[in-house]
């Protein structure tokens, strides 16, 4: 009796006895998990003077369940309070995903089947262009000179210096370095893009934050499809080639159909960021563009933080997302996985 409690016959199985210690410890992480969320949700429906009397655990038990922090929200501010940041952040975080999964996923392709061999001469005299012209800028002289100078004096250089150099990079040199761009905080570039985005007139706009959003996620987009892109075979699209397709025909036909679970884990996981963007969207939005991390964070005014507006505003951010998870788990899980285990 003990061995069939403490022992099993087959190795890939627990025992009883392990199977409920599993359970009970798969218990307890859920609680932790989940418990933020149900307080998030009891939050929103408390009164004011139940979040500040102290914690309040079991609607109807310790109080009494209220709609007053929705309809101060949704009410008695007006319908464009909540509406026109909600619909904004929609707007720019649905389009900085795609964006920067089309751009991410090209380069990734390309990445993983054309061979690059970059010269470090080339890149330091593009370098040093890139700084001419912003020294010329910065001596007041019109960026469409300074841009012509820059480009004339690179062609110059490239020609007579830059490729002298024959040291040079491979792709997992350029991968490595795309994905290092992901390292650098946000706050340390967001006041030379103030200034860039003053002088072009993108300030409060759309456009703006959602090329700053892309800018910032391409290179997670092109660091998780690189990896699912090596997962798919070569030989396929070598027998597509030898079948007469051209290569953006079996683009199209082969690699992108088989990269749909990929292609939808890593949308899904960029729209999470661009949805919950916070840094940026301080500097670069205004009245017209705000997004609903800085809706959520204007809760917390001269009378404190306002924690049943700001639980109301969050789950109406975070409702559409879990939704999406829920909806697209299959492909997620799939998508995630493949090139977890190399061989």
């Amino acid at each position: 009796m003990m061995n069939r409690i403490f022992r099993n016959a087959n190795p890939f199985q627990l025992s009883p006895f392990w199977l409920i210690i599993s359970y009970i410890f798969l218990a307890i992480w859920a609680f932790i998990t989940l418990f933020p969320l149900y307080w998030l949700v009891i939050t929103a429906f408390k009164l004011p003077v139940d979040v500040a009397s102290g914690p309040k655990y079991i609607p109807f038990m310790d109080f009494q369940p209220s709609l007053h922090a929705w309809k101060e929200m949704l009410v008695e501010n007006g319908s464009d309070f909540v509406l026109r940041p909600y619909l904004s952040t929609v707007s720019i975080a649905i389009n900085s995903a795609l964006g920067a999964l089309i751009i991410g996923a090209c380069a990734a392709y390309a990445l993983t089947r054309f061979e690059y061999r970059p010269k470090l001469g080339l890149i330091f005299s593009f370098i040093g262009c890139v700084a001419l012209v912003i020294l010329l800028t910065v001596l007041a002289i019109p960026w469409q000179f300074a841009l012509a100078i820059g480009a004339a004096v690179f062609i110059i250089v490239a020609q007579g210096i830059g490729r002298r150099f024959k040291a040079a990079l491979g792709n997992s040199d350029i991968a490595f370095w795309l994905i290092s761009q992901r390292m650098l905080p946000p706050v340390t570039v967001i006041i030379p893009i103030y200034i860039l985005y003053q002088q072009l007139g993108l300030l409060d706009n759309a456009v703006g934050l959602i090329i700053s959003y892309c800018a910032a996620n391409l290179p997670i987009v092109i660091w998780f499809m690189r990896d699912y892109f090596q997962s798919i075979p070569v030989e396929l699209e070598e027998s597509a080639f030898i079948d007469g397709a051209s290569r953006y025909q079996t683009l199209w036909r082969v690699v992108l159909p088989l990269s749909v679970p990929g292609l939808v884990a890593t949308f899904l996981i960029v729209l999470v960021f661009c949805w919950n963007e916070y840094v940026l969207a301080l500097f670069l939005t205004g009245a017209q563009t705000q997004t609903m991390p800085i809706l959520v964070s204007a809760q917390n005014g001269v009378r404190g933080p306002q924690w049943w507006n700001m639980s109301v505003l969050v789950m109406l951010m975070v409702v559409p997302l879990i939704l999406m998870a829920v909806l697209l788990e299959r492909y997620i899980a799939k998508g995630l996985l493949v090139g977890a285990v190399k061989g």
